[in-house]
């Protein structure tokens, strides 16, 4: 076998490697969590998010119990089978009134950070709760993960995501971005027309992932607000959302972990 076909197979083999390579990403608003959670919810979701390289919370407690609750659920998941590791935003300052933390825990083995991100200063004044922005590295390859939980439906959510969605037309960002999070507008409503004339796809579509209080003749869930957008970097290869409750008899028991459905993107990096 000559040299020239040794190398070509090697080139093959490395390649074949690469493009096996891929995330599973979960985005979930996990109501109110912090030292509400019992240990007994908090492995109910370790169980649900335990399959996925990256999960990205919003609605962290900004107070005590938030940090705590982030930490206990990444020593669930070590003991899993997976070592994890987590970081914590600062708390949101935009607003007094709906300060929170966004946190990130993904598995290690393929997945590194250089940094622990940061709330995303130039939205300030634009937001109430600033994005939480970092870089992860899989394989040597840079991709970054923006973390957001809009104001509620009623207080001009669209405004936030025109703001965001400007902020990543102006910023010269090259490799791969993803945008998760609970946005309160549906992703068929117009004002992510512009986030995707940027390039920028969403992983769902009118696909409702918040729960109801009560069951009626429609089932439990309600409104299709969370989800995953993704650049042109970015190959999907899934996505759905997660519905831990199946029943409605299951319903109340669901909501005390949430009142939203965590969100799955399964992607490689082109």
């Amino acid at each position: 076998m000559t040299k020239k076909l040794l190398f070509a197979i090697a080139l093959l083999f490395q390649f074949n490697i690469h493009a096996q390579e891929n995330v599973q990403l979960i985005s979930w608003n996990i109501r109110d969590f912090g030292q509400t959670k019992s240990s007994e919810e908090l492995e109910q979701i370790a169980e649900i998010v335990r399959h996925a390289d990256i999960v990205a919370i919003q609605e962290v407690v900004a107070g005590y119990g938030g940090a705590q609750a982030v930490a206990k659920l990444s020593d669930l998941l070590n003991r899993k089978g997976s070592k994890w590791d987590y970081v914590i935003s600062e708390p949101t300052k935009s607003s007094k009134y709906a300060t929170e933390r966004y946190a990130f825990i993904w598995k290690t083995k393929n997945i590194k950070i250089k940094n622990r991100g940061f709330l995303i200063e130039d939205l300030e004044l634009l937001v109430d709760r600033e994005p939480f922005f970092l870089d992860f590295y899989l394989k040597g390859q840079k991709f970054s993960v923006i973390n957001f939980h809009s104001r509620p439906h009623d207080k001009n959510p669209e405004a936030e995501i025109k703001a965001i969605t400007d902020y990543l037309g102006e910023s010269v960002i090259e490799h791969p971005i993803i945008l998760a999070g609970d946005f309160n507008v549906a992703e068929q409503d117009e004002v992510f027309d512009d986030l995707k004339n940027l390039g920028y796809n969403a992983a769902l579509s009118n696909k409702k992932t918040t729960l109801k209080r009560k069951c009626d003749i429609n089932g439990y869930l309600n409104h299709a607000i969370d989800n995953i957008f993704y650049s042109d970097q970015v190959t999907k290869l899934k996505a759905y959302s997660i519905d831990f409750v199946r029943f409605c008899e299951s319903l109340p028991m669901a909501r005390n972990l949430s009142d939203h459905l965590p969100v799955s993107l399964r992607f490689q990096l082109k």
